[in-house]
Order: C-alpha cells, then structure tokens, then sequence
C-alpha cells in the first residue's frame, strides 16, 4: 500500500488547509459518504496527529501523509492517489490496486 500525491494536491493543502513544513495529514476512512472500494464509507483527513501504528506514510516537501492502523482495512488491496480536481477546487482521491 503507498500513498501518491501530485504536486497540485500538495499545493491545494498548502493554501486551503495551510499546512507547512513539519505537519502531518493522516487520512481515514468515515461512515457516510461515497467510496468506491467501501459502500456507505468516504475519505477524510485529519492535521497533526502523532505518527503511531502507522501502516504507510509519503514525505513530500516537509508535510507527512500517513495511514495508521485503525484505517488498514479500508485501504487494504489498494494505493491511494490524491490529486487536485480543478473544476471542484478540491482534492480528489482514487485508488488503484496494489501490487504488493
């Protein structure tokens, strides 16, 4: 499992959400919502919680996007993408199966 984010996404939190250099962005799964992996379930992210029982992490340019364990079951199989949807001036995220 790998988390792969553009270069536009980290812009978008950046200015949106502003977060910096030294922060971190740990994504989870939540009732409600759409997913297309998980029926009744979508995606959301939290700032600046610690690092513990992480199960995959992406450094790029000072911020850290992690996954911790309470979450495996929701990404397992699969890769995260995050990417910035310009028409909704939001990110958006997919997922394409895992190799490995």
């Amino acid at each position: 499992m790998e988390i792969k984010i553009s270069d536009e996404a980290i812009k978008w939190f950046k200015n949106e959400v502003e977060v910096s250099d030294g922060d971190t962005v740990k994504f989870q799964a939540k009732y409600g919502g759409y997913s297309p992996i998980h029926e009744g379930f979508s995606l959301a992210f939290s700032l600046n919680e610690p690092l513990k029982d992480t199960i995959t992490s992406k450094e790029k340019e000072g911020i850290t996007f992690f996954i911790d364990g309470t979450d495996a079951w929701y990404f397992e199989g699969y890769n995260l993408l995050v990417n910035y949807d310009k028409k909704a001036d939001e990110v958006a995220y997919d997922y394409e199966e895992s190799t490995k």
